[in-house]
């Protein structure tokens, strides 16, 4: 877990953490936790959040990404670099691939390098379990779910600790995966989960959807929505991918983002909806000013709600942050 310097002084240098580690030291509600503080910082204005970098590469459909945040003064910046490579869902590999660095808050020092891979899968599905906690409506109990790979088998996982489900229905485009991943998620959760044959079967009537795609075009269509809905979207992360379409932003009586000012730039169906003109930057509320009170979230019961995150580095340096404080008590129990 740690490296000692090489002179051989008392600092016992950073940790190094592996995926395996990772998952241990950051449990779901550890990292719901995470994702509360870092979307409560942002709302608070106490955060800091440079803008991140998403580049598409010109040789094939990878995007390589680089966040860099600060959650407070008592935890060091955060950065992390990797690759989104869609080609690795059909192989059974996560199709995220990331290494973090942490650095001491108070001299700047290397305090840890981790797997980022694990990081942002746990981070993102706990930071939809806190959109759906803040928004859907309390009595929902049901879940539609677009993808069957690593990330939406998370989400279900992480909705599952702030909503008692009764049932989840499970879609995406391979009958053997998200037949396998019904079955997985069923034996280990105790709820019923339904593998269904289209898209809108996965998302008609149900008052919680969740889509987990790298789709370019649409797999949820807002003509589908029951009045109450809420959706979340963690697929949308650039603009030439929407996995919603415009019905979904057109019919949501509120339209929220993890942060305003880089879904704009990054979310494709707001991309598509402010350069149509069919919402204003001014309409996007900021998920964390939710948590604080100072923006609305759910107006009625059967209101529409969107939400679409597109990822920011606050989410990591939370969760990095997390899994150092967990490992270093785990190594003081020793």
């Amino acid at each position: 877990m740690r490296e000692d310097d090489a002179d051989g002084s008392d600092d016992a240098g950073p940790l190094y953490l592996s995926r395996e580690q990772v998952r241990e030291l950051l449990d779901t509600d550890t990292a719901i936790a995470s994702q509360r503080a870092a979307f409560t910082a942002l709302g608070e204005g106490t955060a800091e959040l440079p803008g991140k970098i998403m580049h598409p590469s010109r040789f094939d459909d990878s995007v390589v990404f680089a966040y860099l945040a600060r959650l407070s003064a008592a935890t060091g910046a955060v950065a992390k670099i990797g690759s989104v490579n869609p080609g690795n869902a059909a192989a059974g590999l996560p199709t995220v691939h990331a290494v973090i660095n942490a650095l001491d808050p108070v001299t700047g020092q290397l305090a840890a390098v981790m797997d980022g891979t694990a990081v942002t899968t746990l981070r993102t599905a706990a930071a939809s379990a806190v959109a759906f906690d803040a928004l859907a409506n309390a009595d929902s109990a049901e879940l539609g779910v677009l993808g069957s790979g690593t990330q939406a088998l998370a989400h279900v996982r992480a909705v599952a600790r702030v909503r008692e489900l009764g049932s989840v229905r499970l879609w995406s485009p391979d009958p053997g995966r998200r037949a396998h991943a019904a079955q997985r998620l069923a034996a280990e959760l105790g709820v019923a989960v339904k593998a269904v044959e289209t898209a809108e079967e996965a998302v008609a009537g149900l008052p919680m959807v969740a889509a987990c795609t790298l789709s370019s075009t649409p797999v949820v269509r807002g003509e589908w929505l029951a009045p109450g809905c809420t959706v979340v979207s963690v697929g949308s992360f650039e603009p030439s991918r929407s996995e919603v379409d415009a019905e979904v932003v057109r019919r949501a009586a509120a339209v929220v983002v993890d942060d305003p000012e880089t879904a704009a730039e990054h979310a494709g169906p707001l991309v598509d909806a402010l350069r149509a003109g069919r919402l204003a930057q001014e309409d996007l509320i900021p998920l964390g000013g939710v948590l604080t009170g100072t923006h609305p979230g759910r107006g009625h019961h059967d209101d529409i709600v969107y939400y679409n995150s597109v990822g920011l580095g606050i989410q990591d340096a939370a969760a990095a942050w997390a899994v150092i404080d967990a490992a270093r008590a785990k190594e003081s129990r020793r």
